[in-house]
């Protein structure tokens, strides 16, 4: 039978209930259970997928084309089970499941009130999540509440839990409560009061934790533990101290050395082996002690928040790891790039162009992908990346004048990306759509088989089918696929029905190294693991810095 562990915050969002819910995961499949974890976000909005990544980060994407929170991607990578649609659910997603069932009289004229419908509504879709009953049915689902206590939005979703906590019984389910205990420099002391207020919250509502993660700029002293434990009826060895840390794999170390997974195995009645957490170990001591460095131009107009490239940034870091180098990253916000200042760019060791929708910003990725063409700086273009750089290389090699994507010129002489009206979705449906279509559920999305090329780059990666997970409108135009190859650009892998651009790249005899993909690789790269593409990618990056340093630089093998 599944056990569920409930994580809610308190005091203040972003204090890392999605890393803290992933490292007590990670901890407890190191024990030999099976794991899953759950994202409840309490705003109205279907899905992620039509917010701004100003707003809510970046939105991940799963194998079976969810559109979802960003911790979807903590969570993969740190577990080994891959997530699903299942796996993250919002609120508009369960009130539109409510009055699904109310028009079509499921309620029996009932009148339909937030308890018990929406209450039960959001319990079924947790057990949905925990795959009970099915296949992917685990021992231990960790469901992180969104928000923070308190707040409005949020009451429906901690009601609900609290319920099903007290129908499954004792032993059946843990709460583990986030909250943030502030250094106050004034006082030159941390403040315990925040912590206080917001389990008292918590507690009016029903839900006594089991477990507090403290948040904070430094390790919490035992006397401020007992407080905490004293005012909060939290046993003391529950009152567990998160610090900041200068890599996110240090949590699940500092967690279990705390007796967190203790904790809860033995609320849960669990019997396990102990911890085996030298993987762990292995990847921070490989973190800590890399051999060399590299600079990538992260070449993008989300470049104010870092989280609207959590996955990418974390690819990057992970094929740093993989080549013993850390990855340095800059963000150029793209609209400052023009013909006249890109030559800034010539001094980073290579050049990346993330995806993204819009017309804001794209000639100065044009101008980057130039750039990296010319002076045979490596580039890696992602989805919008691969569109630029192939409406630069239309323009300037093809002889396509005045080329661009329908997206940000409907009236283009030479539209070599544009929207494809019709295309076959992974479970063989047929999709189609025009301009005027919903942005919500437009896009090709999720797990993606195509065919490679042999005696390219890409196959050289991939070998000869490649399978990456996608999030976006537009294409390369077929009509104008010839004509770029004529002029020297390399298809290099096609999608197995519509024989749709998925991977444009430049000969070796051309430039180094220079692809653009229109997938989304970063949703697929773990630690352990890294990613193919970004290990060959940050490989000729450390090429490149050698070879402009003399030959001094390592490179690794």
């Amino acid at each position: 039978m599944t056990k569920f562990v409930f994580v809610t915050g308190g005091v203040v969002s972003s204090l890392g209930k999605g890393i803290a819910s992933a490292s007590l995961a990670a901890i407890l499949e190191s024990r030999g259970l099976k794991v899953t974890l759950i994202k409840l976000d309490p705003y109205l909005n279907v899905d992620p997928g039509t917010m701004s990544p100003f707003q809510h980060g970046e939105v991940f994407v799963t194998d079976d084309g969810a559109e979802t929170d960003l911790d979807l991607g903590h969570y993969e990578r740190f577990i080994t089970t891959k997530m699903r649609k299942a796996n993250n659910f919002t609120t508009g997603q369960i009130y539109k499941s409510v009055l699904e069932k109310e028009r079509r009289g499921d309620y029996l004229g009932k009148t339909v009130q937030v308890i018990p419908h929406v209450t039960n509504e959001i319990q079924e879709f947790i057990q949905r999540g925990a795959g009970i009953g099915t296949a992917h049915e685990v021992d231990v689902a960790i469901v992180e509440i969104g928000g923070t206590v308190g707040d409005i939005e949020s009451l429906p979703f901690v009601e609900a839990v609290r319920q099903l906590s007290l129908k499954m019984g004792p032993n059946q389910s843990a709460f583990v409560h986030l909250t943030y205990v502030p250094w106050i420099a004034a006082a030159g002391e941390l403040k315990t009061k925040p912590t206080q207020h917001t389990v008292q919250k918590l507690r009016e509502i029903g839900v006594q934790p089991d477990a507090l993660l403290c948040r904070a700029d430094r390790p919490v002293p035992d006397e401020e533990r007992d407080k905490i434990s004293l005012f909060t009826n939290v046993a003391r060895w529950g009152v567990i101290s998160m610090w900041d840390v200068d890599t996110i794999y240090k949590v699940p170390r500092m967690l279990h050395e705390q007796g967190l997974d203790g904790l809860i195995c033995d609320k849960l009645r669990l019997s396990t082996p102990p911890a085996n957490l030298k993987r762990w170990d292995d990847l921070v001591s490989e973190v800590e002690h890399p051999k060399g460095a590299v600079k990538i131009a992260m070449v993008g107009k989300y470049t104010d928040l870092s989280d609207s490239y959590k996955s990418l940034n974390e690819a990057l870091r992970h094929a740093g790891i993989h080549n013993h180098a850390k990855v340095n990253i800059e963000y150029v916000d793209s609209e400052t790039i023009t013909p006249e200042s890109v030559n800034r760019l010539a001094d980073f060791d290579a050049i990346l162009v993330p995806g993204g929708f819009g017309k804001r910003g794209i000639e100065g990725k044009i101008c980057a992908a130039r750039l990296a063409r010319e002076k045979k700086i490596p580039y890696l273009g992602i989805c919008l990346g691969m569109q630029v750089a192939t409406i630069e290389y239309a323009r300037h090699k093809a002889g396509l004048a005045n080329a661009n994507s329908t997206e940000f010129d409907p009236d283009t002489p030479h539209p070599v990306i544009a929207l494809i009206d019709e295309w076959q979705d992974r479970d063989g449906s047929i999709q189609k759509r025009d301009a005027n279509s919903d942005l919500g559920g437009t896009m090709r999305l999720g797990a993606q088989s195509s065919d490679v090329k042999p005696g390219t780059l890409a196959h050289e990666i991939y070998g000869s089918v490649v399978t990456e997970r996608h999030r976006h409108r537009y294409e390369a135009n077929v009509r104008y696929l010839d004509r770029l190859e004529q002029a020297g650009l390399v298809i290099s892998a096609l999608t197995q029905r519509e024989k749709l651009t998925e991977i444009v790249e430049l000969p070796k005899s051309v430039h180094p190294w220079f692809m653009g993909v229109q997938f989304h690789p970063e949703f697929k790269s773990t630690p352990w693991g890294g990613h193919p593409l970004f290990t060959s990618y940050i490989k000729a990056a450390l090429t490149h810095q050698a070879e402009r340093s003399g030959g001094k630089q390592k490179v690794a093998a």
